[in-house]
């Protein structure tokens, strides 16, 4: 590794090591294409990083204005180290999408500060289908990061 800090990569390492940890997933249907592709990079990602199969536990509600509930319903069982809310959200003609963006938003942090969890938020908020297909891959896969190093980080705190 030309010029790479090793103890760095190793602190790196830490920060996203998923043994041990349980995660749970809330996926919203609608938009299903998209949804399911978020879930199955993201599942594959944690399973990369160490987080054994059984450990993670994944829901599925309707639409993303859902997504907070169920991810509440999850935080109050208290054995999940990590969630991530999962979704995709296209811009219309009409200002629903504004309101389901900003109050989705919204409900997945307030959650993740009500019970001191960490939440990766991965529901896509885009102007069209081409943008989410582009997206889908890479922010599932980021999100099962984000909750790895999030409930490593807490842990320690």
């Amino acid at each position: 590794m030309f010029g790479a800090d090793k103890g760095n990569l190793e602190r790196q390492d830490q920060r996203l090591d998923g043994k041990g940890l349980r995660i749970g997933i809330v996926q919203a249907r609608f938009n299903e294409d998209i949804t399911n592709a978020l879930t199955q990079a993201c599942r594959q990602e944690l399973l990369i990083l160490g987080v054994a199969e059984r450990n993670i536990h994944q829901v599925q509600v309707p639409g993303a204005l859902e997504v907070a509930l169920a991810l509440q319903a999850m935080a109050e069982k208290s054995k999940f180290d990590a969630l991530i809310a999962i979704g995709c959200i296209i811009r219309g003609e009409t200002y629903h999408f504004e309101l389901v963006a900003n109050e989705s938003g919204a409900g997945v942090t307030r959650v993740a500060l009500d019970f001191q969890i960490p939440i990766a938020n991965a529901i896509l908020t885009t102007e069209d289908v081409s943008q989410a297909v582009a997206r889908q891959s890479v922010k599932g896969s980021d999100a099962a990061r984000v909750a790895v190093e999030m409930a490593n980080l807490l842990e320690k705190m």
